[in-house]
């Protein structure tokens, strides 16, 4: 499907801050990177790059009060760190107020903050871009990262994942089970990746 993305870009200009808006065009030409390093369907990685974080500037209060007008559940941990719903709230906003209907794009927004098991390409190509964009620059080890997720976005994943539960384990912020289930299974893809190259050198 094509997009115009100049009035997306328009629109979505007006519900966010100055910083979250050129954080969302460095997800989004990030994941257009990674989509066409990865031979993946470079509009539909730019689209869910574009709207990942579109619920993140909604007030707390407001989050909570859209998901239970809306019926979308929320879990314990999420009613009590309502910013955790940003996500989930954005597939919903992406469908209802700027008309994605494409269920891969709508999935890739849902989980772009916690990762979960088995993602898809498109999952984690918005996971990734939304941690190695550009104007990120605080995280360990970030260049080497960007390397890995170009040549393989599972280890790019699973290096992600380790080094954001470290980070989450040695500061105060919420930890969502989804993550650690999300680094397990990349874990065990990455160990069974070295053990191959261990024992056939591929």
């Amino acid at each position: 499907m094509k997009y115009n993305f100049a009035e997306y870009e328009k629109k979505l200009k007006k519900y966010l801050d100055k910083d979250r808006y050129r954080h969302t065009l460095g997800v989004m030409y990030t994941a257009a990177s990674l989509a066409m390093a990865h031979d993946y369907d470079m509009e539909q990685a730019q689209m869910a790059g574009l709207l990942h974080d579109c619920a993140k500037c909604i007030p707390n209060k407001k989050k909570l009060k859209i998901c239970k007008k809306q019926n979308i559940r929320i879990s314990s941990i999420e009613k009590n760190n309502p910013f955790l719903l940003h996500a989930k709230l954005g597939a919903y906003i992406a469908k209802e107020k700027y008309q994605i209907e494409d269920e891969e794009i709508l999935s890739a927004i849902r989980w772009h903050t916690t990762g979960k098991e088995a993602m898809s390409e498109l999952e984690k190509i918005v996971y990734i871009a939304d941690y190695i964009e550009p104007g990120r620059n605080k995280a360990p080890r970030l260049s080497w990262i960007r390397k890995v997720a170009f040549e393989n976005l599972d280890e790019g994943m699973y290096y992600i994942l380790k080094d954001s539960l470290s980070y989450l384990g040695n500061s105060s912020k919420v930890l969502d089970p989804m993550t650690q289930k999300a680094f397990e299974y990349y874990e065990t893809l990455h160990l069974e990746k070295k053990q191959r190259k261990e024992k056939y050198g591929k």
